[in-house]
């Protein structure tokens, strides 16, 4: 959410350059409103980048997990099948009938996959069938791996260049809200925050599963905003809601679209809020922890700390909440 109050820097005047008649005005310097208004449509347009980030992320880690696990018993099944060929190459060389065919033999040898050349030499008796059976297990359990090796490195090729693209679009954001946090500590509203806060404690309504997300949430309290941000030092919104939620046992997924999705036969009414209940920003930009008694606590944006404020300090259209 991006309503970041900015707070008034006593005795700053913004002034206009005075230039000569017949040439342009040199840009004034923005006033507070219009800074705040221009963080606000940045920050908003950077979560949802940094959402997309997050969600591509999380797809790369997915495939370069099953890539991963796919390989090692690709591998594992090569070196079997290496195995079992030396072993039926062994009993090809000692009943080969040496001749025009023996030109055959090395490539048998060095075959990856053997199947073929090796169910020949069954067909002509030179290979036990048990032997040629077995093998040619082997030999289709190795091609069927390989398959899926390949479908996995195309899946983690596909989402490597994903982030990466998406990547690039963030780098480009980071830019625009450095501009801003220069902005902001210029009007003296920078929050730099401490990861090392040990925030406030708790003293709500919630009891259960949500007092322990808001004894944890309360506890982070202090620290920074960060983009991408799962703590401990510092969190993005749904970063802190995914760990806060963790504390409690809960798994939820890591972005802001992906936990309202999870959330859709736990959806609530905004008129019947809970403590610990997520509530979510139009766009699914922003999302954060009703801690009863009409507050919030929630990573807000780039240059704020993980605070706790009234919901009617939101200042975003809301579009729902989610009971976890």
């Amino acid at each position: 959410m991006r309503f970041g109050r900015v707070p008034f820097a006593a005795g700053l005047v913004f002034g206009l350059v005075m230039t000569p008649m017949g040439t342009a005005l040199a840009d004034p310097r923005p006033t507070l409103a219009q800074a705040k208004a221009k963080l606000e449509k940045l920050n908003d347009r950077a979560d949802k980048v940094v959402d997309r980030y997050n969600t591509a992320n999380e797809r790369f880690k997915k495939a370069r997990s099953g890539y991963t696990k796919v390989n090692e018993s690709y591998k594992r099944k090569q070196a079997s099948v290496a195995d079992l060929r030396a072993q039926v190459v062994g009993m090809a060389v000692s009943s080969y009938k040496l001749g025009t065919d023996i030109t055959s033999l090395p490539g048998l040898i060095a075959a990856e996959n053997p199947g073929g050349m090796l169910a020949g030499m069954a067909l002509a008796g030179q290979v036990s069938q048990e032997r040629s059976l077995k093998l040619a297990a082997f030999d289709r359990e190795n091609r069927g791996l390989k398959v899926e090796r390949d479908k996995a490195q195309k899946a983690l090729t596909a989402a490597d260049k994903e982030r990466d693209a998406v990547e690039k679009e963030r780098k480009e954001i980071l830019k625009l809200i450095a501009e801003q946090k220069k902005l902001l500590d210029r009007l003296g509203a920078y929050n730099p925050g401490n990861p090392n806060s040990t925030g406030i404690k708790y003293t709500g309504p919630a009891s259960g599963n949500a007092a322990s997300v808001l004894r944890f949430a309360f506890a982070q309290v202090g620290k920074p905003y960060v983009f991408g941000g799962t703590g401990p030092g510092g969190y993005d919104c749904s970063g802190l809601t995914q760990r806060a939620w963790a504390a409690a046992g809960v798994s939820l997924p890591r972005t802001t679209w992906q936990q309202w999705a999870w959330g859709a036969s736990r959806r609530v009414s905004l008129d019947d809020l809970q403590p610990g209940d997520l509530i979510f920003s139009e766009g699914l930009g922003h999302v954060s922890i009703y801690a009863g008694n009409g507050q919030i606590v929630h990573a807000p944006q780039t240059g704020d700390v993980v605070k706790v404020v009234r919901l009617s300090a939101y200042g975003r259209p809301l579009v729902g909440a989610v009971r976890p």
